[in-house]
């Protein structure tokens, strides 16, 4: 920070919310500089290259739900740092960091409402919360959520984006992923859809578990789907991979994935899926 922005900041008179920091945002597509404002009412996609940026569970609920219907589902309480982890950070003293930055529980949060008209149960990943990364929290939420799904007898709609499994709880981690799978037979056990949106970035064990099983795979415009890194394979294969490889539109070309829908369609599309795949008339 300058020594202007030092004294700028430092004036009674001035408010954060004038400086430069809050009002710009720099898109990561095209590295133009946008009005938070203006990105704010588009949605958080870039209005000059249709960058989708990412956001957390609150944005996500808003831009979904019907206005007033939304309600979190409590999340479980799970044993934490049962490793008792450290790196550089004690583990605890991550997942304190991450709960303060984020104002969430962890990196999976639930809600229910309605999304024109149609019921729905719908989980967000939250990237920003130690990268969305999967721990036994996540695959509770994971469960809690599907459960709710049974029992308003609505579909499961989960927004995935996730670095992986968390490495701070080893294999208790990877047990989610068989957890997550269960879960979902229970949903289709109970005769309801389970639709996955996939966004900007999924890759590792959630993309080897939940992430690709749902009844209609959907994604976001250019957001990165992997399940391991894409040096990791060029060396393996010791091939070049084509330039839009592990990418929406490459997994839509090749059959991975249903759809891919733009943010400001998205809500329509689910709400069509919803009452396709379930013959859920509208709440009144």
């Amino acid at each position: 920070m300058s020594w202007l922005n030092s004294v700028r900041n430092a004036l009674p008179f001035v408010s954060k919310r004038e400086t430069s920091e809050n009002l710009w945002h720099k898109c990561k597509g095209c590295g133009q500089m946008v009005f938070t404002k203006e990105l704010e009412e588009n949605g958080f996609v870039c209005p000059r290259c249709d960058h989708h940026d990412r956001i957390g569970p609150t944005e996500r609920f808003r831009q979904l739900f019907d206005a007033g219907t939304s309600a979190i589902v409590p999340a479980a309480k799970v044993p934490e740092d049962p490793l008792k982890f450290r790196d550089t950070k004690r583990y605890a003293d991550r997942l304190k960091a991450a709960r303060t930055d984020t104002a969430e529980p962890d990196a999976l949060v639930n809600a229910t409402g309605t999304i024109e008209g149609h019921r729905a149960v719908v989980g967000v990943q939250d990237f920003a919360f130690m990268g969305g990364s999967m721990g036994l929290a996540v695959g509770e939420a994971f469960v809690r959520g599907v459960e709710t799904a049974i029992r308003e007898r609505a579909p499961y709609i989960i927004f995935t984006a996730s670095g992986g499994a968390r490495m701070q709880e080893g294999i208790l981690s990877l047990m989610q992923m068989p957890r997550s799978t269960v879960a979902i037979q229970m949903l289709h056990d109970a005769g309801l859809p389970y639709i996955v949106v996939l966004t900007d970035p999924t890759s590792g064990g959630v993309m080897a578990a939940y992430a690709m099983l749902g009844d209609v795979q959907i994604a976001e415009p250019k957001a990165t789907l992997a399940f391991t890194g894409r040096r990791v394979i060029e060396s393996t294969i010791r091939e070049k991979l084509p330039e839009d490889f592990q990418t929406s539109e490459y997994y839509l070309d090749h059959g991975l994935i249903d759809m891919v829908i733009h943010r400001h369609d998205l809500r329509a599309k689910l709400a069509t899926i919803i009452g396709y795949l379930s013959g859920q008339k509208k709440a009144a």
